[in-house]
């Protein structure tokens, strides 16, 4: 069975904000998880190299492959992240909120966490290497949105990215981790090959293609943790407060979803 470790970051700074700050690495920490990556063998790929790999549409998987991607699309990805992924000849995948960049314009939506990259940014780091995939447009829960919301919200997005960057997007990752067979649904008719869920699981050949887990990377993932996640040893008990809090979280939100449609009807 085929075991790829995909670590989820959002923010790499030493100064985030108050709705950042649990997700948010510090760029200490950012630079010797990527260093162990290196030093212990792994072959970093974005995530539509590696559905390539998997469908035998691209290059076989490497012996030891892991994937680095980052959430929401963060100016700090550009400032701390981008020059260490450069330095260690790393690619990754940004998901980018089309709606959150900082000159989106007329296209602007939702309310970002914090500073955001630029379209000009965005543009140098697929240059650099860097898959921009796909986020939504404006980071709403996308399996508590109608049918229309939802297919505006993932078309949209896909749409500027392309439009903005004259690169396909296949890939996308759902804002907060959620989906429903609905949303997975709506993600294939967008056109998307391949969807990141959380999950905080290593994946593996046996997952959905539409609900990819990803381990999650905190501020206070530490060194020990870590190494153990990206080697997959534990990673159940590593993450068995999360996971249990998602599995959880999913009952709420289908009832939440269910009784907001038979309300709509009355």
């Amino acid at each position: 069975m085929t075991r790829v470790p995909i670590l989820m970051y959002h923010s790499v700074t030493d100064r985030p904000t108050p709705e950042t700050r649990p997700l948010a690495v510090r760029p200490g920490d950012f630079a010797d998880q990527l260093g162990y990556l290196r030093q212990s063998g792994f072959t970093p790929l974005t995530v539509a190299d590696l559905v390539a790999s998997l469908h035998r549409t691209g290059p076989e998987l490497p012996d030891r492959p892991v994937v680095i991607t980052f959430d929401d699309g963060y100016a700090d990805f550009h400032e701390e992240a981008l020059p260490v992924l450069d330095r260690l000849g790393f690619p990754a995948t940004l998901f980018l909120t089309s709606g959150w960049v900082a000159d989106a314009g007329a296209d602007a939506a939702g309310r970002p966490l914090d500073r955001t990259l630029s379209w000009g940014q965005a543009r140098e780091a697929a240059e650099h290497g860097v898959e921009i995939a796909g986020h939504s447009h404006s980071h709403p829960q996308l399996d508590q949105i109608g049918d229309h919301e939802l297919r505006q919200e993932l078309r949209r997005n896909k749409g500027l990215i392309e439009d903005r960057l004259g690169r396909p997007v296949t890939t996308m990752a759902y804002p907060y981790g959620y989906s429903s067979a609905r949303v997975r649904r709506e993600v294939r008719r967008a056109g998307y090959w391949a969807a990141c869920a959380v999950g905080n699981a290593v994946a593996a050949d046996r997952h959905d293609e539409l609900a990819i887990p990803r381990l999650t990377v905190s501020r206070g993932t530490t060194m020990a943790r870590f190494a153990l996640a990206v080697e997959g040893r534990g990673v159940p008990l590593i993450y068995l407060k999360e996971r249990t809090l998602t599995k959880g979280y999913a009952v709420i939100r289908r009832t939440r979803y269910g009784l907001r449609k038979i309300a709509t009807r009355q």
